[in-house]
Formats: C-alpha cells, sequence, structure tokens
C-alpha cells in the first residue's frame, strides 16, 4: 500500500474510528448537551466548544494549505473562537457539522495529492524553504485531534460527563 492511502486511513481513524491511543475526536464529543460544552470546569482551559470550534478553523486551514501551497495564518480570535453566550442544541449540532464537513473537505482535498508531493514543502519558494512538508502536515491534523480529544476526555471528567 502506498504512503497516501496510509496517511488518509489515520486520519479517519483519529477522528472517528479506533485509534490505538484511545477514543477518537467524534467520539469524546458524543452525547454532550451544548450547555455542557461551553463550561470551563477547569481554570484556565477552553472549553468543549472552544476546541471543537479550533478544531475545524485548522482543518479548514490545513486544507487551504494543501490548496493553495501558502502558509495560512491566524489571529488569535480566528484560531480560537468564542462560544455563545446562550447556548443552543443547534447550535453545537451545528458545530459538529462544521467540523464533520471540514473533516470530510480536507480528506478530499488530500487524496488528490501525488504521492510524489508529499516531501513538498508547504509554502515553500525557490529563495526560502518555508513549513512543513505535506506528509508532516496531514499526520499532524491526526495529531492534533488525538491531543485535543485527551483534552476533551480530562473536561468530559470534570463536568462530570464521562
Amino acid at each position: 500500500m502506498s504512503e497516501l492511502p496510509r496517511l488518509l486511513d489515520q486520519l479517519r481513524q483519529a477522528f472517528d474510528g479506533e485509534p490505538w491511543s484511545g477514543p477518537a475526536l467524534l467520539t469524546t464529543l458524543a452525547g454532550l448537551p451544548a450547555g455542557a460544552t461551553v463550561q470551563r470546569p477547569i481554570a484556565g482551559a477552553h472549553s468543549i466548544w472552544e476546541i471543537t470550534q479550533h478544531l475545524t478553523v485548522w482543518t479548514r486551514v490545513v486544507r487551504q494549505r494543501l490548496s493553495e501551497n501558502e502558509l495560512v495564518q491566524l489571529r488569535a480570535a480566528e484560531d480560537w473562537p468564542a462560544p455563545p453566550a446562550l447556548p443552543t442544541e443547534a447550535g453545537w449540532r451545528g458545530v459538529l457539522s462544521a467540523l464533520r464537513t471540514a473533516h470530510e473537505q480536507l480528506l478530499a482535498t488530500a487524496a488528490t495529492i501525488p504521492e510524489r508531493s508529499l516531501d513538498h514543502r508547504i509554502g515553500s519558494t525557490f529563495d526560502q524553504v518555508q513549513g512543513f512538508t505535506v506528509y508532516a502536515t496531514l499526520h499532524g491534523v491526526a495529531q492534533h485531534y488525538l491531543y485535543h480529544a485527551g483534552q476533551i476526555i480530562m473536561l468530559r471528567k470534570a463536568l462530570g460527563a464521562t
């Protein structure tokens, strides 16, 4: 099997599969009421709603980086969008839907990348090499999903929503 299908499988496993490290991202988000997702049971930590939006934003950024070969950057407010003051179940479903859509769009974009391009540095120029390779970036997305899945598990425990 070539490397790209394996990378895509790692992304799927981390997002909604059975990664060896523990629960997949969507598993950690399942069954949470909107009101719980905006709470901050751990001082200094982001809420589950914020983490979910952050993941959506960065999944979109990576897709854009792959599509446009540019090192897209974010401002702090874009990186961590604020949750609503009055969360609704419909709003939370929308946040989850946006995450799923961003993930599926990333997979579709990544699936079109030629195998020979995996070592290409995103945003590279002839004058100065910048950024990470496509290969490292795709692995990074799976790692990002699982890093935040671990945070969500801790937040769920602190909320008493195991």
